[in-house]
Formats: structure tokens, sequence, C-alpha cells
């Protein structure tokens, strides 16, 4: 099979699209053919060797940990799933044709490969954030890097629970927070006292990392009460990096439920072949994602 593969730390240039053996479905997993793999920050970071918490990276390696498909194999002790379902979810080197997954769920009607592979680990990060911030219906969120993939998660599921978000985000995405039920402003010179105008903020989400967590903290009055999935340094200011993943098929099953009911959707701004998987990583560390980026397959 053809999958996207690094056999060293480095730039997107580092990335190759290589023949591989195909992989198969251990105890409790289940094979897919790919249609469509989720492009995700964590993956370019690991590519360029970041210390991520979790994992040490062995070299070769694949990319990629989100995926949608028909499932080809299903591994022993794998129940409520059987060849040919339609799935999505979490595994490992998804940008390929063939990738095993060890967390998925059945996809909702009218779902389309393209978005359900861009729902796993948005919506598990959103849904990990949320709690640990320990923001509460009534209060206010402040998201900085709102629009992203990550962000349109949480703007979406912070509204369903009862929480007023304020989401900063740069000015063509403007109009973009506010259809997800956002107070929208932009970053920038002036964004501290454009956010006091909007409201009082009694938690906050760095999720671009672009230094602004001593803000964050001075807005919320109290480090503990922000997170950042993006700035490593930002446990130096008193603030926690949240960067391991909780409980993933809870995350996926608590997905369905939210795009059942019409409350979540988060649109693909671009989709890239499998061999182009380098420019969709020089875009996605570029920023100003609206949604979210797919490789197709």
């Amino acid at each position: 099979m053809k999958k996207v593969s690094f056999a060293e730390f480095g730039g997107p240039d580092v990335l190759h699209l290589i023949d591989a053996e195909e992989p198969h479905a251990g105890p409790g997993q289940v094979r897919i053919a790919v249609r469509a793999a989720g492009v995700n920050p964590v993956d370019w970071r690991i590519r360029e060797g970041q210390v991520l918490g979790a994992h040490p990276t062995e070299l070769p390696s694949g990319v990629g940990q989100d995926a949608s498909g028909v499932v080809d194999e299903v591994g022993e002790g794998a129940e409520g799933v059987e060849v040919g379902d339609r799935v999505f979810g979490e595994g490992s080197s998804t940008y390929a044709e063939f990738a095993v997954l060890s967390a998925w769920v059945r996809m909702p009607e009218g779902l389309t490969f393209e978005e359900a592979a861009g729902y796993p680990s948005v919506v598990e990060t959103a849904l990990r954030i949320i709690r640990e911030v320990g923001v509460r219906p009534g209060q206010t969120l402040l998201v900085s890097g709102a629009s992203g993939g990550v962000g349109s998660a949480v703007l979406q599921i912070a509204r369903d629970r009862g929480i007023t978000v304020i989401g900063t985000a740069g000015a063509a995405n403007q109009d973009y927070l506010r259809s997800l039920g956002a107070l929208a402003t932009t970053y920038g010179e002036g964004w501290v006292e454009r956010v006091r105008r909007l409201g009082r903020v009694d938690a906050a989400l760095d999720l671009a990392g672009s230094g602004v967590i001593r803000e964050l903290v001075e807005l919320t009055g109290d480090p503990r009460k922000v997170i950042s999935i993006a700035d490593l340094g930002a446990p130096e200011l008193g603030v926690r990096f949240s960067g391991v993943a909780g409980s993933v098929p809870e995350a996926l099953a608590e997905a369905v439920g939210l795009i059942a009911r019409g409350r979540l959707h988060i649109p693909v701004e671009k989709s890239y072949p499998l061999a182009e998987a380098a420019a969709a990583h020089v875009d996605s560390q570029a920023g100003h994602t609206r949604g979210r980026r797919v490789i197709v397959v």
C-alpha cells in the first residue's frame, strides 16, 4: 500500500509517499480502507521532533491519527462492528491507504468521509480542555485562536452547555465565529481591551500558541483558569499544558450525539491528496484555518 512516512525529524520536506506493508487489526482493533485522514497540529509537531509527553517516536514513522473509512478487518474481541461498516476514529499512521483504528464509531447519516475524518482528535481535545479548565454553565470562556478545528468544536460544545464564549481570530474569520454563537474579536494590538469590552472572562483556552499566556492569566486573574494546547512554555507561567488524550471512545460517542442533534458541525476548509501531505502540513502550520484540513485517499 501507499503511506506517508518520515525517516528523520524536520520540516515538511521530510515527508515522503512510500510503498509499505499493509497493517493488520490486532485484538480490539479494526482496520479500515482509509477514505480520508484528519490533519492535526500534533502531526507536524511530532514530525518536527517536539516532545509532547507522549511515547517517543520511533523512526521511520508514519503520520496521522484520525481517519474515516470502511472496515475491512475486525480484530479479535472488537465488538459491535462488521466488515463493510463506515466508521471514523483514531489510530496510527492514518495518512495511508489502510490504517488500524483503536477507537472508532459508526458514521452518522449525512456525514461525508472528509467531514468525519476531521472530528476525532478535535472533539476529544475540546471536551478534555473544557473539563480541565473548569468552566461552568452561565460563565464566560475566552478562546484564543478560535477558528480552527479545536476552536470550532469548543465554541459549539460550550454553547450547547450554556457557556458564553468569546473567540479571537483573524479579521476574515469574525463572521464564522459569530455563526458558531461566539462573541468575536480580532487578535493583534489592543485585543485585551477589546475582550474586556465584551465581558468578564471566567476561564480561557490558548489554542494557537501565539504568545498570549500572560494576557490570558491577566484576564482570568488565575493561571489555574487557563489551559494551553499549543504553548509548550505555558507551565513556566503556572498554566497547564494539556497534551495527553483522554477517553477517545467516549468523545467519539459524544461527537455522534452532538452531530445527530445538529449541535456540532466542523467544515472542511481544504482537502489534499495523499501525495500532497507536505503541503497540508505547511498550510496547517501557517494557521488561519477555518474548520479542518484533511487528506483524501
